[in-house]
C-alpha cells in the first residue's frame, strides 16, 4: 500500500495501525483487487478495502479488449460509489449489503472501506447452491426491489445489468443468428418500457452472495451494474447462474411463486402503493423475455459458455418467435 492508501485507511476507521491482509478477490481483467485490512486500535479489528487501479493494458478473460469496454469498466465503479454513498444504507436487513465507511477517488484510483461480512457474520461463499439458500437469494431480490420500486436510478446506471444492449453493441454484432440480432432492440424495449419499475443488483450471480453460518440468512456484494429496471432480470439471470437446466426447469415455476409471494409481502410492509397485482402479471409475463436478454448477451460474448443450455435456447427461441418483428 502507497501512504495515501494507509491514510485514508486510518482516517476512515480511526485506527492506530492498518496492516495488509489476505487479498480476498482480483477484480476483472486486471482492474484491481479487494483485501482485508487488520486494524488495530479501532471499533473493527477488519475492514474490506476495495482498491480499483485501472490498468494500463487489459487483461480480460475472454479476450473481448476495447476502448468500450474500459470505459464501461470506469463507469461501473463510479456507479458503484454512488451505490454504496446515495442507496446502500436503506438495505434493511431483508436485503442486506456492508456498510461502507468511505469512498474516495484518490488520482485515477477509487477506493471504498466497507464492513467485513465474515467479521458481521456471513463468512461462507458458494459455488453451487442448494435449493433453501436459492430461496434465501430470491428472498433477498424480493426484498431489494421492494426497497427501491418505483424510484429512478439517479447517478447510477440508467439501465442496470453488465449485459444491457446499450453497452453491449460489440457482442451483438458477432452474433451469428440473424433472429436473435433482430429480435434484440425489441426485447430490450419490451424490459426498458416494463410500467413497473425498481432498481436491479445487475450481477446477481452465487458467486455475488455471502452466507451465514446457520444457513438463515444473506446478504449480497458488488453493485458495479446496479441501476433501473425490471427485477426479473436479476431473477432470470440469478437462476441460470445457481442452477443447471434440468433443475431451472423443474423448480422454475415453484421459484417464481416464492419470489412473487415475498415480493407481495416486502412491498405491502413498506407501503409502496401499487397495484401488487398488475406488478405481478407484468414481471411474470417479462421473465421470459428476460430469459431471452439474457441468452442474447451469452451467444455474443461467448458462445461456448456452460450457461447456454437446450432450455435457455428453447425459451429464448419462444419469445422471438412471438415477437412482431
Amino acid at each position: 500500500m502507497n501512504d495515501s492508501i494507509t491514510r485514508f485507511v486510518l482516517n476512515t476507521t480511526a485506527a492506530r495501525s492498518v496492516e495488509r491482509g489476505e487479498v480476498i478477490a482480483s477484480l476483472w481483467s486486471g482492474y484491481g483487487e479487494i483485501v482485508r485490512m487488520n486494524l488495530e486500535g479501532a471499533a473493527d479489528e477488519t475492514v474490506v478495502l476495495k482498491h480499483v487501479r485501472f490498468p494500463t493494458e487489459a487483461n480480460h478473460p475472454r479476450g473481448w479488449h476495447s476502448d468500450r469496454g474500459h470505459q464501461r469498466k470506469v463507469k461501473s465503479y463510479e456507479v458503484e460509489m454512488a451505490w454504496y454513498h446515495d442507496f446502500s444504507r436503506r438495505c434493511g436487513d431483508g436485503c442486506r449489503v456492508p456498510h461502507c465507511y468511505a469512498s474516495e477517488t484518490i488520482g485515477e484510483e477509487h477506493l471504498m472501506v466497507m464492513e467485513d461480512l465474515d467479521a458481521a457474520g456471513f463468512p461462507l461463499r458458494r459455488s453451487y447452491l442448494s435449493r433453501p439458500e436459492a430461496e434465501l437469494c430470491l428472498k433477498w431480490l424480493a426484498n431489494f426491489h421492494a426497497t427501491f420500486m418505483g424510484e429512478g436510478p439517479a447517478s447510477l446506471w440508467p439501465i442496470g445489468t453488465y449485459w444491457h444492449l446499450a453497452t453491449r453493441p460489440d457482442e451483438l454484432a458477432v452474433t451469428e443468428d440473424s433472429s436473435i440480432r433482430e429480435a434484440a432492440p425489441v426485447i430490450d424495449a419490451m424490459l426498458s418500457g416494463c410500467r413497473y419499475q425498481s432498481l436491479v443488483h445487475g450481477d446477481a450471480k452465487v458467486a455475488n452472495f455471502c452466507f451465514a453460518e446457520d444457513g438463515k440468512a444473506v446478504a449480497a456484494v458488488d453493485f458495479q451494474y446496479v441501476g433501473g429496471g425490471c427485477g426479473m432480470k436479476d431473477v432470470a439471470y440469478f437462476l441460470g447462474s445457481c442452477l443447471d437446466e434440468i433443475l431451472q426447469e423443474k423448480w422454475e415455476a415453484e421459484f417464481l411463486d416464492l419470489y412473487f409471494f415475498e415480493l407481495r409481502r416486502a412491498v405491502t410492509e413498506q407501503g409502496k402503493g401499487v397495484d401488487i397485482d398488475a406488478l405481478e402479471r407484468e414481471w411474470r409475463a417479462m421473465f421470459p423475455v428476460a430469459q431471452a436478454d439474457f441468452y442474447r448477451f451469452l451467444v455474443g460474448w461467448m458462445p461456448t459458455h456452460w450457461k447456454i443450455n437446450d432450455y435457455g435456447k428453447r425459451v429464448a427461441m419462444r419469445v422471438i418467435g412471438q415477437l412482431n418483428l
